[in-house]
């Protein structure tokens, strides 16, 4: 038997089934229910963003980053814009060609029109013309390495009012310590990352930090917190940002300044805060 309680009682129960969190016969297994707690649990920090949005424009436009098989966009669709914001649309965008038609094929069949879905890399969204210029909430859940550092460009070209990062897989600020790493053994923090696993961790860390930092030097209120128990993921670093439009030169001073000691000048251009 189901256990209610893990579905909310406005969900689309037949859109469950066809994410595949639901079985046939409207059962959740282990691997369903930790998916479906985890988009739940986002959506509890997605929905006042939506909220604050709608306040502004009655079609709010929300673009998520990596969809993958969209569910995060397609429940944002069944418990918000459905109701809420008939006007509004969200944009999945997704290199494999086949989750994007796999998507919009659901789409149709949910009678969800305003959703779409885009073959196209993060990079290459921010010019695309299939875009709109305006887009109020910008999301890239689990979108690996640099595509979650080109979903912030995109946010930050498009002005957008809110983002929500899940990062995952960092690998470029690891990699320019690992090259670097003889030249910076002479100053003892050095040792943070001396050992590759720690490499590999304390990189994780320092692209979250420079992350945070470009994103309150362009204007940006941040938020870290944690994403769902530990149990359900280890990429569990949830960055949610809300535009106040006062730009903070400190928070620009302190990305140089940490760019600069740790060796990672190189990376300026990516962690960009004019």
């Amino acid at each position: 038997m189901t256990e209610k309680y893990d579905i909310r009682p406005d969900q689309s129960t037949e859109l469950l089934k066809a994410l595949h969190i639901l079985t046939r016969d409207g059962k959740l297994n282990q691997d369903s229910r930790r998916k479906l707690k985890q988009v739940y649990h986002l959506f509890n920090f997605i929905e006042p963003l939506l909220a604050e949005a709608l306040g502004k424009h009655a079609d709010i436009r929300v673009v998520d980053h990596g969809a993958g098989k969209s569910y995060l966009g397609f429940i944002l669709y069944d418990l918000f814009f459905k109701q809420q914001a008939p006007a509004g649309h969200i944009y999945g965008i997704e290199t494999r060609e086949a989750l994007v038609q796999t998507s919009r094929d659901l789409a149709q069949r949910a009678g969800f029109g305003g959703m779409s879905f885009l073959n196209l890399s993060v990079a290459d969204s921010i010019t695309s013309s299939e875009l709109p210029e305006r887009i109020d909430v910008v999301t890239a859940l689990h979108a690996c390495n640099t595509a979650t550092d080109d979903a912030i460009r995109f946010a930050l070209e498009k002005e957008s009012e809110a983002i929500v990062l899940v990062p995952c897989c960092q690998a470029e600020v690891a990699a320019t310590l690992r090259k670097h790493k003889g030249d910076m053994l002479k100053h003892p923090v050095a040792e943070l990352w001396r050992h590759p696993i720690h490499t590999r961790e304390f990189g994780s860390q320092l692209t979250n930090v420079l992350r945070c930092l470009q994103l309150e030097a362009h204007g940006y209120n941040v938020t870290v917190t944690e994403l769902v128990g530990w149990e359900h993921s280890m990429k569990n670093e949830l960055i949610v940002a809300r535009k106040h439009g006062k730009p903070k030169r400190a928070a620009a001073e302190r990305l140089q300044t940490l760019l600069n000691e740790f060796g990672l000048s190189e990376l300026s251009e990516r962690f960009y805060t004019t």
